[in-house]
């Protein structure tokens, strides 16, 4: 059964799109300047962190009301519940797939190029101060911790604290009382729909606020850690960067071509989005923004509003390439021999970690050292071999995790039969038509005519 479909974004000014392009530009601009500040005034660029963190710090800030009001809204407009249950089911088998997917690839990878064979490091002689911190907060990922942080311990307190998951909880469980409750729940879903115009204005208003963050965050990183942290570790971080392009056009390409489109005219419609979480390396930055596109482009609100915020939780696929990866790099660094049995155990163990860290921020170092601390095999000290190159690598981690989410949207969109496949091929092409002015809801509409007379 289909849903019905609806654009958030259909009072957009005609110059909108111009404003997305010059957007572009400014982050390109914005990225490649911070990078050369960093490289040759290190000390001034390392005084501009906050740049970059106000600028992700603000996106958070309007996260919880875009998902409560996109997702509320759209269950409640859906027609039936058994919709809502078909959209989550198939989201999570896509998510389950696609994510262990990434991890066997990350596996295989690590296991045909050896990334970190011939180092021959002596875990004894690394220093586990620099990531205590990390292990402390590993202790408690675990699927019964995170089972229980789902629900919040006030109605209030996931919005304060802008936990994705528990928003989504929240918002799920009020859309589908105004489901049920019918005409009676009517008018607030008529204010809500409203808000979530003016929400989205708000969205477009901090986006012009990118090449701000991106070029702060982008001089604090290079000026922090320098191109030399590359080179030192240049293996690994080829061995990432290139397993996940292998992973997007290869294994992502393939869905996206068995579900009639391109992956590569995708990652052209979101280019923004995806300079944005390189600029940043926070994939929560381009969250609200994705969302918007993707409803632009013929996906149902109802879907977006779902698969995008769950799959930032459960579709990691870059931060699942990393772990195996970086997991099996140590154990080759350190000389530890890793049996198939091993190995598999690890994977075991990475898919089960990897949905306990749903919601932790700093996810992939975490989980990382969550696996680790199970599988003894490989030694958890080793991490200190990567720490500092771990920054560049949450940038692929973050980019892979966006391209994936959106594949996820839209596949999930044409199974569900609830996507405008002529807006689409418009929209990945480039050639999205200026939207229709956005119609005024018939209760509002009498009510402004009661005001009048």
């Amino acid at each position: 059964m289909g849903i019905g479909l609806s654009h958030p974004v259909e009072g957009a000014a005609p110059a909108r799109r111009k404003r997305g392009g010059m957007l572009y530009l400014q982050v390109i601009v914005a990225i490649a300047a911070g990078a050369a500040l960093g490289h040759f005034f290190p000390s001034i660029a390392v005084t501009l962190k906050p740049l970059g963190d106000l600028f992700v710090k603000l996106v958070k800030l309007i996260i919880p009301p875009v998902i409560f009001l996109t997702i509320s809204t759209g269950i409640a407009g859906m027609g039936g519940l058994g919709t809502l249950g078909k959209v989550a089911l198939k989201a999570l088998a896509y998510f389950l797939v696609v994510s262990t997917l990434a991890l066997i690839v990350g596996m295989a990878a690590a296991n045909l190029l050896h990334p970190g064979a011939g180092m021959n490091i002596d875990p004894r002689s690394l220093h586990g101060d620099a990531i205590k911190d990390y292990v402390a907060k590993a202790h408690d990922v675990s699927v019964s911790g995170f089972l229980t942080g789902l629900v919040p311990d006030s109605l209030a307190g996931a919005f304060v604290e802008g936990n994705i998951l528990q928003v989504l909880l929240i918002a799920i469980l009020f859309g589908v009382g105004f489901s049920l409750a019918g005409a009676r729940a009517r008018p607030i879903v008529v204010v809500l729909e409203s808000l979530c115009q003016g929400v989205f204005k708000v969205v477009d208003i901090l986006m012009r606020l990118a090449p701000i963050g991106a070029f702060g965050a982008m001089a604090f990183t290079i000026g922090k850690f320098g191109v030399a942290a590359l080179l030192n570790l240049a293996g690994l971080v080829a061995t990432i960067y290139a397993t996940s392009l292998f992973f997007i056009l290869v294994v992502l390409g393939v869905l996206c071509a068995l579900s009639g489109f391109s992956v590569f005219r995708l990652i052209a419609y979101i280019k923004g989005e995806i300079l944005l979480v390189l600029g940043t390396s926070s994939s929560e930055s381009a969250l609200p923004s994705l969302m918007e596109k993707l409803e632009a482009a013929g996906c149902a609100r109802p879907v977006v509003g779902l698969v995008v915020p769950i799959g930032y939780s459960f579709n990691l696929c870059g931060t699942n390439i990393y772990m195996s990866l970086a997991a099996l790099f140590i154990a080759q660094a350190t000389n530890t021999h890793l049996t198939l049995a091993d190995q598999m155990l690890l994977l075991g163990v990475a898919m089960l970690s990897s949905k306990g860290a749903a919601g932790v921020t700093g996810a992939g170092f975490i989980t990382l050292a969550a696996t680790l601390s199970v599988v003894p095999s490989v030694p958890i000290a080793g991490m200190a071999l990567i720490l500092g190159v771990d920054r560049f690598l949450s940038e692929c981690r973050a980019v892979t995790n966006i391209i994936g989410n959106a594949v996820a949207t839209v596949v999930v969109s044409r199974w569900q039969n609830a996507i405008d496949l002529e807006r689409l091929r418009l929209a990945l092409g480039g050639r999205l038509p200026d939207p229709p002015p956005a119609p005024v809801p018939a209760e509002l509409e009498e009510a402004l005519v009661r005001e009048a007379n």
